[in-house]
Formats: C-alpha cells, structure tokens, sequence
C-alpha cells in the first residue's frame, strides 16, 4: 500500500522543496536602484530591507544613506554595480547611460527599467508597475489608495482660495551655479499642484539665473530645495545670488525650502509634498 503513494509523496516533497527555494531567493534577493523614487517606491512596498546599495539621490527612507553608493547618473559605472554582485537591479530609464545600460547587459545582469513619474497618474502607475513586478498588488493598491486621499486633503485645502501666489523654483549648488526652472521640469507640476503661478515662463527646462532676470520675474514666493539652501550657507547666504535682495519674496522673507526628494520625486509622498507647498506659500 504504501509503495502504491511513494511517487505522490515523492512528488509532494520536491513541490515543498521547490516552494521553499524559490520563498528563500525572494527573501534574499540582492537589489540595487538607480533612481531616488524607485527606492521610495520600493520602500513602501516593504522590500528596502533587499536594498543592497543604491545612488546618490536615493535619500528617503533615511537608512539608503547608510548603504554604499553606486554614484551619480552619467558618473555611475557598470563596474561599480558588477562588484557589488545584484540580484537585480531596477533602474530610472535615461538615469544610466546607454552604454551602462548595454553593459550589465551584456554581463547578463537581471536588470529592469522603470519610467520615472512626473505626475500624480505616473506615480501611480510607478506603484503598479513595481508592485506587480514583486506580486505584491494589494500593497500596490493601498499605496495608490493613500495617494489618493493625501490629494484629496490637498484638494480641501485649496477649495475656496482663489488667490495664486507666484513662485519661482531655484536650483542652487553653491553662489555660482544658480539655476531657474522653466517650463516642462517637476515644478511646473508640483507647483500647479499647489496651486502656484509661476513667473519663470518662456523658457524649458533650467536656465542660468541671472540679476535681471530675477528682478524681472519678482516672485512673491522663492522655492528651494533644502540643499541648495545649504550650499550657500544657510538663509544668510541668500544674498550670496545677486538680484535677489530685489524681489518681494526676499523683502518679505518668503522663502520656502524643502527636501530635494520629498518635493520633486513624485514617489509615495507627492500629494503631501504638494500639500506642504501650498500650506508654505499662503501664510
């Protein structure tokens, strides 16, 4: 009788053996991102803890800092990412430059692309996309879920003011290299989303800033990223950008500085990032 179920529960044993193997490798999978809301992302779907280096952008959650660093964009080399031996890696498309990209390839490396998002409906598909890769859909649905409530609360809070502040975005690293954001970068869509006008118009992309143009588009708002304000050595280093003692916003110490990721990633957080600009821009 019991020669009649060997294969059955031969075939049982290698089935659970199987499941077994395959349960282990997911949880030890070795990943690397090239993409600040790819971690993110990865983050709230609960796998950062498989995050074995990541690139400089990658700043959120806190414990990225920590792991080694594969580098910035065009500086990012195959080597590098070779000699930490991934598992996989999940990169931001045009983050890595083609012959990278061709590369880890060619290395036969489990490399997969990603669009980055830059706007609310991208990220969303980011989440979807990442959480259908990894068979975690429900946890993608809740993300999306969350999002949608965090616009929701931004919507409340933009009902009944008419009123739309001008800003202007600043990219700085240091006195010397000051930049403006025009048309089609994320500020563009972060700030529609806050509901804020901006004065730096006719041009895509950033732009050089200079005196006379700051003077020009006198914003009443002046947005950083929270870095840039610290490469000039604080609010006191403002003055550091010539032209600026010019505008509204200086004059009345309207400057509103946040988290590089947290405000142009469009990862997780994009409607509480769009939230904390609009509630910043209207005292």
């Amino acid at each position: 009788m019991a020669t009649r179920f060997l294969p059955l529960i031969l075939l049982l044993f290698f089935a659970c053996g199987k499941a077994t193997t395959d349960s282990t490798e997911k949880q030890s999978r070795k990943i690397i991102t090239a993409g600040g809301t790819i971690t993110e992302v990865m983050d709230a779907l609960g796998f950062s803890g498989q995050i074995i280096a990541t690139d400089i952008t990658s700043t959120y959650p806190e414990s990225m800092k920590s792991l080694p660093s594969i580098g910035y964009r065009n500086q990012i080399k195959a080597e590098g990412i070779l000699a930490l031996g991934p598992d996989l890696v999940l990169i931001e498309e045009g983050y890595l430059s083609p012959d990278v990209v061709e590369q880890l390839k060619a290395a036969q490396v489990n490399i997969h692309l990603f669009k980055k998002p830059l706007t609310v409906d991208g990220t969303k598909t980011l989440v979807t996309e990442l959480a259908a890769f990894f068979e975690v859909s429900e946890k993608g649905a809740e993300i999306n879920k969350a999002i949608d409530a965090d616009m929701a609360e931004l919507a409340s809070f933009l009902e009944g003011k008419t009123s739309k502040p001008k800003a202007i975005f600043v990219m700085a690293r240091g006195p010397e290299t000051v930049f403006v954001a025009g048309d089609k970068t994320f500020a563009t869509e972060i700030f529609k989303m806050a509901s804020l006008e901006t004065t730096a118009t006719g041009f895509d992309e950033f732009a050089p800033l200079t005196p006379e143009s700051l003077v020009q588009m006198n914003p009443e708002f002046l947005v950083f990223f929270e870095s840039g304000i610290q490469s000039l050595g604080g609010k006191e280093g403002l003055t550091k950008i010539q032209g600026i003692e010019e505008t509204d916003a200086f004059k009345n110490g309207q400057i509103v500085a946040l988290d590089g990721q947290y405000l142009s990633g469009f990862g997780p957080r994009v409607g509480k990032a769009a939230l904390d600009l609009a509630k910043a821009t209207r005292p």
